[in-house]
């Protein structure tokens, strides 16, 4: 038999020196971000996994100081810069590769026709890939950030050392993996979609010139707004299963399926718990996270992401 090959409606839009440029502007924008707000990303994941005593997050900000230091806010610092920085890279730049070849495979009509799809495909697609790169250190950062005090390292080097040691206990490194695609990808889908679609209404609805007849100011504000809109989308959508990877890293919970633990906590509590704060933080953290790509596209001579 003779063997199928899928027939392109023309060359790839973008070379690999377009790609390498996106990949580097994604793991910055993730990287910087998500570590700077490491605080607040600290509060979250002890309200998810201990709600009893961490309340709000001001309170809960204010009893890991008071028990632990300033330094205790910081925990988790070193795993979170360097795994977004990765998850980045490969979330923005294989986005910007799977979406040119789907559309590409597809072919012009289609593929302006049926965009939405295309965004969607290409955002679960890339980040399947990421999260495989993210996982371990994700793994790591959440048992820095939600074990009491003196009961895990808190170092970098020595918590990976660590997690390595206890594998068996932890299931690291990919032990979160299906979790985290079940938090992420959902998540990423709703970021690009919801991201590509407001910058769509702006620029159809608000800013009817063509795009490129506005200056960078403006186009970085279009940006940064469809970003921050699109996270709090993004917020409520990957809850549940953000609140599942934290309560994995929990030591009562040591040994338990993700299915075991949802059905102890139940879905409300997985919905709601720490969700206000997960939404100031996301919807914050993804409009600096475009508006940075963006703006490095913009540097690099590439233009800013989407349009009519």
């Amino acid at each position: 038999m003779s063997q199928i090959t899928p027939k392109f409606a023309g060359p790839i839009p973008h070379d690999t020196t377009y790609y390498a440029k996106c990949m580097l502007g994604g793991a910055i924008a993730c990287g910087f971000t998500h570590a700077g707000i490491t605080p607040l990303d600290v509060a979250k994941c002890n309200m998810q996994v201990n709600p009893a005593k961490y309340k709000g997050l001001i309170p809960s900000v204010k009893t890991l100081i008071a028990e632990e230091g300033a330094n205790g806010i910081w925990k988790g610092f070193g795993p979170t810069l360097v795994g977004y920085s990765a998850q980045g890279m490969f979330k923005y730049g294989l986005y910007e590769v799977f979406k040119d070849f789907y559309s590409t495979l597809a072919g012009e009509e289609a593929s302006t026709k049926y965009k939405p799809a295309i965004w969607l495909a290409g955002s679960a697609s890339a980040e399947v890939f990421a999260d495989i790169a993210l996982c371990p250190l994700e793994m790591a950062k959440v048992k820095i950030q939600t074990s009491p005090n003196g009961t895990f390292p808190t170092a970098f080097g020595a918590a990976i050392r660590e997690m390595q040691r206890t594998k068996l206990e932890t299931r690291y490194p990919f032990g979160s993996l299906v979790p985290l695609w079940s938090r992420q990808i959902p998540y990423t889908m709703a970021k690009f979609f919801f991201f590509e679609k407001i910058v769509q209404l702006f620029y159809t609805h608000v800013f009817t010139k063509p795009k490129d007849s506005y200056g960078k100011g403006t186009q970085l504000g279009v940006t940064f707004a469809s970003g921050y809109l699109a996270g709090v989308v993004c917020a409520i959508v990957s809850h549940p299963a953000d609140s599942l990877v934290s309560l994995l890293g929990k030591a009562e919970n040591k040994g338990k399926s993700a299915g075991k633990i949802a059905s102890e906590v139940g879905i409300m509590s997985l919905a709601t718990k720490g969700l206000g704060t997960r939404v100031i933080m996301i919807g914050t953290l993804t409009g600096f996270q475009w508006w940075i790509y963006d703006s490095f596209k913009s540097a690099m001579g590439l233009g800013t992401t989407g349009g009519k």
